[in-house]
This record gives structure tokens, C-alpha cells and sequence, in this order.
């Protein structure tokens, strides 16, 4: 998987995504939300934001800020067109490298690890970018197996990899952070970690 094909395909679809890609159970959002401890006053790091389908619900929870980051520069213009909220920020760049110049509260990849060429980088990246005590999630709004099927379509097979199973991500967030989550359901999928500094 070669990242400039990612920004293509993405490119491609951003003019399309909210109107056709972007339905969200809230019930299962909610509950990412919260294992995620997004709650008031926290700084949020949204990775791969898209058109920031989910900014609005950071921002009903009251959190301090939110930094949205996506390497797709079409998606990003996007979202940047919908939040201009003083409390927003909105990045074109690759979530895995870029020095945000902070630490955040919460950290939370949805719907995107598979487009992530090295996850166990990734991880290792954001787990750096948390303050003491902050928690890092990787999650989707359905089921693994939906969202292979999904990934495996020919439109899709060679912009991702396929989604591991949550405890193979687990052993990875071992590595980096104390893991306080783990669901893998018909609903959704999930792994979460706190960052304690003595791992």
C-alpha cells in the first residue's frame, strides 16, 4: 500500500463522503466515546478525520479542543469548511509523523486503521503524543468482519489492509500503553489504551 494511492482514492471520494459514506449509529459512537474518556474539558486528537464526522460529537461533549488530522488535502478542505470554530484545528498530514506540537487527552482513530500502512507505528507514534494518564483508541463503527468485507472490494483491496483481530491490536497497544479496552462484537470494534509511562 503506497500512500499517495491512499490520498487518491480518498481524493476521489471526499466530494461524495458525507452524503454516501458517512452514516453513524450514535448508540455505538457513544460508547466509543466514552472508553475513550472524551469528556469535558479534554484535548482531542482526531487521526484520519475525514470530513470530521465525528467533530460534532467531540464538541457535545464539551472538550476543549479538538486537532483533526487527514492526509487527504480534498478532505480536509472539506472539514475545514464545516468547523471554524476557535476550538478546532484541522491538519493536511500523516497522523504516524507529524509532531503536533502538544500532548493530547484523548487520541481516537476511527474508521481507519486498515489505510494505515504500519500500524504497530502508528501506535507507537500517538502513544507518544499522550499526556499522563491519556487514552488512545482505535475503533470502528461495526464489525470486523464487515469491515474486511468492506476493505476486500476491488475498489478498496489495495488501499488497505486487512483489520486484525482486536486482541492482535491489544498485544501492539501492550507494548506502548495499559490496555482498558477490548470489544469485538456484531456492533463495533475497539482497543483502547492509558498511557502510565512505565510500560
Amino acid at each position: 500500500m503506497e500512500k499517495n494511492d491512499v490520498i487518491a482514492f480518498f481524493a476521489g471520494l471526499a466530494s461524495k463522503w458525507d452524503t454516501d459514506y458517512t452514516t453513524k449509529n450514535s448508540n455505538v459512537i457513544n460508547i466509543i466515546l466514552d472508553n475513550a474518556e472524551v469528556c469535558a474539558g479534554k484535548d482531542v486528537l482526531d487521526v484520519a478525520c475525514g470530513t470530521g464526522i465525528l467533530i460534532p460529537d467531540y464538541l457535545d461533549r464539551n472538550v476543549a479542543s479538538v486537532t483533526a488530522i487527514d492526509i487527504t488535502p480534498e478532505m480536509v478542505e472539506i472539514a475545514r469548511n464545516k468547523y471554524q470554530q476557535e476550538q478546532v484545528k484541522i491538519i493536511c498530514g500523516d497522523a504516524a509523523e507529524t509532531d503536533f506540537g502538544q500532548l493530547f487527552d484523548c487520541i481516537v482513530v476511527y474508521n481507519a486503521l486498515p489505510h494505515f500502512p504500519d500500524p504497530e507505528l502508528l501506535i507507537s507514534h500517538l502513544s507518544s503524543l499522550l499526556k499522563q494518564g491519556g487514552v488512545l483508541t482505535v475503533a470502528h463503527g461495526m464489525s470486523r468482519e464487515k469491515i474486511n468485507a468492506v476493505h476486500g472490494s476491488d475498489s478498496a483491496r489495495s488501499v488497505s489492509n486487512g483489520l486484525m483481530t482486536s486482541e492482535e491490536l491489544a498485544e501492539i497497544f501492550r507494548k506502548y500503553l495499559t490496555v482498558t479496552t477490548v470489544i469485538s462484537d456484531e456492533k463495533m470494534y475497539q482497543v483502547a489504551g492509558r498511557q502510565d509511562n512505565d510500560i
